[in-house]
């Protein structure tokens, strides 16, 4: 399947996931703070919370089943393929959960943007430079919370042709293949690989509170990597 696609849509579409990731979807999913309040009762500390949130959530998310029940459900106003919704939309999940892990404010514009970002995968450090923020280095939330609204679209604009362009040209692009995973969507399934780029991603702004570098995992302590997350778990759970 193919359709042509620009920058501006493929936002909108991250703006709708977002606000169904913020609110849940009833009898699917819980509200993004409620899941996240789960882990952290569950666990010592923000960072231990965020690693068990990665290795088991995604886990329980990654079967066809899933992914063809919640495809169904997800209404967007732009028309992509069931499956990318879906994976787009638990991913998103996933970054949101550990930026409220973090005491980020996720209803703010700049969180919001941020989690964006980290849909890119590897090529987060390179979209955060284009728009001059700072990689590699330690970040308070109150200076989060003060980047400027031409920064934050610029931003929004450059993961929207990030996640398009990688596998098309001009914006003609084959919407099957556009979430940024190796080798696709088999089975419906998640992949596991990219997926746990995406949360290094979210560990690194929201809980270690750094931007991303374009070598992240070169100065990363023993200890702080976010596990790869296995995908012999089996679970038929949703997310809830």
């Amino acid at each position: 399947m193919k359709q042509k696609l620009d920058e501006k849509q493929m936002v909108t579409v991250l703006d709708e996931l977002y606000g169904k990731v913020l609110n849940g979807i009833p009898k699917v999913s819980k509200p993004v703070d409620a899941l996240a309040n789960d882990y952290l009762l569950k666990n010592n500390s923000p960072k231990k919370a965020a690693k068990e949130l990665t290795k088991y959530q995604i886990a329980k998310c990654g079967t066809s089943g899933f992914i063809t029940g919640l495809g169904g459900i997800i209404t967007l106003p732009v028309a992509i393929p069931a499956n990318v919704s879906s994976v787009l939309y638990v991913q998103l999940r996933m970054v949101a959960a550990i930026a409220y892990m973090g005491d980020f404010d996720i209803q703010s514009d700049q969180v919001q943007t941020l989690a964006y970002a980290c849909l890119t995968g590897s090529a987060i450090a390179d979209v955060l430079k284009q728009t001059g923020i700072k990689v590699g280095e330690k970040i308070a939330i109150s200076a989060i919370n003060k980047v400027p609204g031409k920064v934050l679209t610029s931003i929004n604009q450059k993961v929207g042709f990030r996640l398009i362009t990688r596998f098309g040209t001009k914006g003609a692009v084959n919407l099957v293949k556009l979430v940024p995973v190796a080798g696709g969507i088999i089975g419906g399934a998640i992949d596991i690989g990219s997926t746990n780029i995406i949360a290094r991603n979210a560990y690194t702004i929201f809980i270690k509170k750094e931007m991303p570098s374009d070598a992240p995992n070169k100065s990363t302590p023993k200890g702080e990597e976010i596990p790869i997350v296995e995908s012999d778990i089996n679970s038929t759970d949703f997310i809830k």
